[in-house]
């Protein structure tokens, strides 16, 4: 039961009237009111029980999706009608906020909507893959099988992804670790030789402890603003990243830069073959099937080929040919889209060509877990040898001047 607040008309006074009540849903809550003699004027969920639509929809994860879809179409096959389904799986979902979205379907399609525009109310929920592949199932009947294949299209999405993060964890840990020990080092070691000179005349520290100190000296000085300056940076930095211009630079970095780039071409060419063959199988349009799929790979430069492709598929170019030639798309994708349309098996080449780039995506993070970790035991080394001559230099400087004297 979801707590809805509200604000009504006194049918017999005429007088508003502000209170609460628990409900399924908005359309229940409605109903409720009007039992009591109200004319309701605007019902919300309340944020104190239920935490509010939309306030926390951001927890909604990937996995509640994976789940729902493949609850619904589990009872949709068993020959449950839709609303009863939606009821059943709300009311085994865990996740509060995604509760409360289940349960204003179930208002939205009792009150007439399609489930395909029930769930375009909720673009933050379910992305444009998930809304069209619902719109197909409807439209042909099989929305039990396009629930299935939205599932087996999010657990492949979301496995792709775990890999890429899982094989970043390891050199982000061991950057912190490395800044960590910098600047422990910078902060209470170098002071310390610094004290050792200071009683000495004439003495000169080597160029890079001076170095070193007087970045030190400026952290314990001016801590603050340091840390305003690497907020300052990281916010400008993100807000760049996000923008038109800084996202350009950024998809185009990803796709070109060693030895990442072979890494984030072939994760993008796996998620264009495997969603194209999720909507193909589902009876989407062609023309739709690549402007869904655009939207979806969440690369500037490849939705610019992809939208130059559909205007070619337009004029009645073949979908391999509008594509050919084109650095934004790995050769082998024509290639197996040719030999699809050739065949008549479009979607049969699609779902290979997808195996086959997850398995060359998950080959080449083994080969980048590979080169990296040498990398950062060189790059280690470099900090390490820096950060140990600043403090022993002037020692062995020390000892070698008493030595003489």
């Amino acid at each position: 039961m979801i707590t809805f607040k509200y604000t009504a008309r006194d049918s017999a006074t005429g007088q508003k009237v502000s209170a609460s009540v628990e409900a399924e849903s908005e359309q229940a809550a409605s109903k409720l009111i009007r039992q009591q003699g109200y004319a309701p004027l605007s019902i919300k969920p309340a944020e104190g029980s239920q935490e509010g639509l939309g306030k926390f929809l951001h927890r909604i994860t990937i996995k509640d999706k994976i789940l729902f879809s493949r609850q619904l179409s589990t009872l949709i096959n068993a020959g449950l009608p839709l609303v009863q389904s939606l009821r059943n799986v709300g009311e085994q979902t865990q996740n509060k906020s995604f509760k409360i979205v289940i349960n204003k379907l179930i208002s939205d399609i009792e009150a007439g909507q399609s489930f395909s525009g029930a769930l375009a109310a909720h673009p933050k929920v379910f992305d444009q893959i998930f809304i069209s592949l619902i719109a197909a199932g409807e439209t042909s009947g099989t929305l039990d099988a396009s629930l299935e294949r939205l599932a087996a299209q999010q657990e492949k999405d979301a496995e792709i992804i775990s890999k890429v993060r899982g094989a970043l964890v390891y050199p982000i840990i061991v950057l912190i670790v490395m800044g960590g020990v910098m600047s422990f080092m910078l902060v209470k070691v170098l002071p310390q030789v610094e004290l050792l000179y200071a009683g000495l005349n004439n003495a000169q520290l080597p160029l890079i402890t001076r170095i070193l100190l007087a970045l030190s000296n400026f952290i314990i000085d001016f801590w603050w603003i340091v840390i305003i300056l690497l907020v300052f940076m990281a916010f400008v930095t993100t807000k760049w990243a996000r923008s038109g211009p800084g996202k350009q630079v950024v998809d185009k970095v990803k796709m070109k830069a060693p030895p990442i780039g072979q890494l984030f071409m072939k994760m993008y060419m796996a998620r264009f073959a495997r969603t194209s063959t999720t909507l193909v199988a589902s009876g989407v349009p062609i023309l739709q099937v690549l402007e869904i799929t655009s939207k979806s790979i969440n690369n500037y430069h490849i939705e610019q080929s992809l939208k130059r492709a559909i205007e070619r598929v337009k004029g009645g170019k073949a979908l391999s040919d509008s594509i050919d030639n084109d650095e934004n798309f790995l050769d082998l994708v024509p290639d197996m889209l040719r030999i699809g349309e050739q065949s008549g098996a479009i979607e049969q080449m699609l779902a290979k060509t997808a195996d086959y780039y997850e398995k060359e995506v998950d080959t080449q993070i083994k080969s980048i877990s590979t080169i990296i970790e040498p990398v950062l035991m060189v790059i280690l080394g470099v900090v390490a040898f820096i950060i140990v001559a600043a403090v022993l230099l002037p020692i062995y400087g020390l000892a070698g001047q008493n030595l003489g004297g």
